[in-house]
């Protein structure tokens, strides 16, 4: 079965109340930039050098310690 005779089979499935967000996907919506920005480049770059910071807590707790800084 090809991919395209899958997708139809599987759209049958989907309730009426979901449709919009299929359709949206397919017109492109949905679909984000998949490019990150420099300042994301570069804090990738900084974690596979060895750099950053690695934090080990909930949530709360890194919350807590981003509004302290």
């Amino acid at each position: 079965m090809s991919y395209k005779e899958l997708a139809k089979n599987l759209i049958d499935q989907i309730p009426d109340s979901k449709m919009y967000y299929i359709v949206a996907y397919l017109q492109g919506a949905a679909v984000p930039e998949e490019m990150p920005n420099a300042e994301t480049i570069a804090s990738i770059k900084e974690l596979e050098s060895g750099g950053g910071t690695l934090f080990t807590g909930s949530t709360e707790e890194l919350f807590a310690e981003l509004m302290e800084g």
